[in-house]
């Protein structure tokens, strides 16, 4: 659920990002009760629009049909190089080696596996992983991309995480021999 006026981002913005990356239901809150603004946010790619006020069962009906209609959330496991990411059990192996990750860890390594070999921009990353909120701080990713590299090259010796001056990082599954940084 979203509502359309919100701070750094409408709600129609948001629509669109979570439509770009998933099928899952979005429900539009809002006071605004005018056509044209129901029909952009319908458009956009929200499933239901709600005008304000609203009573919460009728909120809780519409978010159970969209529930049932919802895709089921399986996710095929990511064989790609050395690596085995199963995003529904939130495991990931490494040359048949399991690695510990934190969620935060594995959100990185899950996005750069789903985009592996393609060059993505630090802002992309953080937008991703953090939130929108977090496009202009780049520290986290460096930390977490240097703790990923830790806990991935420990055992093989391999660089999967490239990184590429002033724009972002690349995930290489097959490993490169040697590190950076």
């Amino acid at each position: 659920m979203t509502d359309l006026m919100m701070p750094g981002m409408s709600g129609v913005e948001v629509t669109r990002a979570i439509r770009t990356r998933s099928a899952t239901p979005v429900l539009i809150l809002s006071v605004r009760d005018h056509e044209r603004t129901k029909v952009e946010a319908l458009d956009a790619g929200a499933d239901d629009y709600v005008t304000k006020p609203f009573s919460i069962q009728e909120l809780l009906a519409r978010v159970r049909a969209h529930l049932r209609r919802a895709p089921e959330r399986t996710t095929a496991a990511i064989e790609a190089g050395d690596f085995v990411i199963d995003a529904n059990a939130h495991t990931i192996a490494v040359t048949g080696s399991q690695i510990h990750l934190t969620p935060k860890e594995f959100d990185l390594l899950l996005h750069l596996a789903r985009n592996a070999g393609k060059v993505m921009t630090h802002r992309a990353l953080l937008t991703s992983v953090w939130g929108a909120q977090s496009a202009h701080q780049p520290e986290y990713l460096r930390v977490f991309v240097g703790q990923l590299r830790k806990k991935l090259e420990a055992e093989s010796g391999k660089q999967y995480i490239q990184t590429e001056p002033w724009v972002g990082y690349r995930f290489v599954p097959e490993g490169l021999i040697g590190s950076e940084e």
